[in-house]
């Protein structure tokens, strides 16, 4: 089973009160594809710059990750930089450097426009809507978003939902669409949008999703050594939708495991800077964290 995944592949430069890293591999896509690669396979669509490292697109590649459609092109990476302070759920940005991402335009291979499961993580909703109609015959289309393009492409971004099935966004993403305060009736205004499912994610608090007029939470996998929060939500999303991808069918069972996966693997990546513990996690590490989180939840 194949997955295509648009988003932002960059370099990251972090600090937590665990220490600092600089100009590490991050980026949107990165964090998704390293979590939905135990599930199927991730073709990534990005561009990166001239100053972008081979030796990350080797990276993904030794990790099963198809790199074909992301682009090289004269100019600098896409950079971000921020910091964690009291709150780790929430990140301080203190510089944003959009570089050759200001002028993106997806291309896809031929052959990439057959594969039928589509992730469009938190870019432009125009260039969403590009990709999407470059894609023959969409099965599942996820989408994600943040609040810049919220506040600036809101009827893009309308346009985009109307298109998707899955929809993911955190808790004052999910008030700033929807008018609402309370957050199952921001789910349920969501979904009048136009996506089936709708996720709200809420970091240390975990995650509630809406679908078939059932609301389903659950809380986050509880972590002892909470180190770098970034791309935790990527990988969430990985884990869910690369499940979701695999799964011949999609019900509230298939739903509630797919969520379960997003979590857990959502809580190995806040252990690592960037993806220093995804990087060499293994399948059997994830399913034996499911099932200590299942008999902690009494979950089946």
């Amino acid at each position: 089973m194949k997955l295509l995944a648009l988003g932002t592949v960059a370099l990251d430069t972090v600090k937590t009160p665990s220490g600092k890293r600089c100009d590490i591999l991050g980026g949107s896509a990165t964090h998704f594809a390293l979590a939905a690669r135990f599930f199927c396979d991730v073709n990534l669509v990005s561009v990166i710059g001239e100053d972008f490292p081979s030796k990350h697109l080797d990276f993904l590649r030794k990790k099963g990750v198809d790199v074909s459609s992301i682009r090289r092109q004269p100019g600098a990476s896409f950079r971000w930089s921020g910091e964690y302070r009291g709150d780790l759920n929430a990140a301080i940005t203190l510089k944003t450097i959009l570089g050759v991402l200001s002028e993106f335009s997806p291309r896809i291979n031929p052959g990439q426009r057959k594969i039928s499961n589509v992730f469009l993580a938190n870019v432009d909703p125009d260039i969403q809507l590009r990709l999407l109609e470059t894609i023959k015959s969409p099965r599942l289309v996820a989408l994600d978003t943040m609040n810049y393009w919220i506040d600036t492409k809101r009827q893009s971004l309308f346009k985009i939902l109307k298109k998707s099935d899955i929809f993911l966004a955190n808790d004052a993403e999910a008030r700033a669409i929807s008018g609402e305060r309370y957050l199952i009736n921001a789910a349920k205004s969501l979904k009048r949008l136009g996506p089936e499912i709708v996720l709200i994610k809420k970091g240390e608090h975990g995650v509630i999703a809406y679908f078939d007029n059932t609301i389903f939470s659950l809380p986050a996998y509880p972590v002892d050594n909470l180190v770098d929060p970034t791309g935790a939500g990527d990988s969430f999303a990985g884990g869910f939708i690369g499940y979701l991808a695999k799964a011949k069918k999609i019900n509230k069972n298939t739903l509630k495991k797919a969520i379960c996966y997003g979590t857990i693997i959502a809580s190995f990546n806040v252990e690592g800077f960037g993806v220093e513990r995804t990087s060499r996690l293994t399948l059997k590490e994830v399913n034996q964290r499911v099932r200590n989180f299942k008999k902690l939840m009494h979950f089946k």
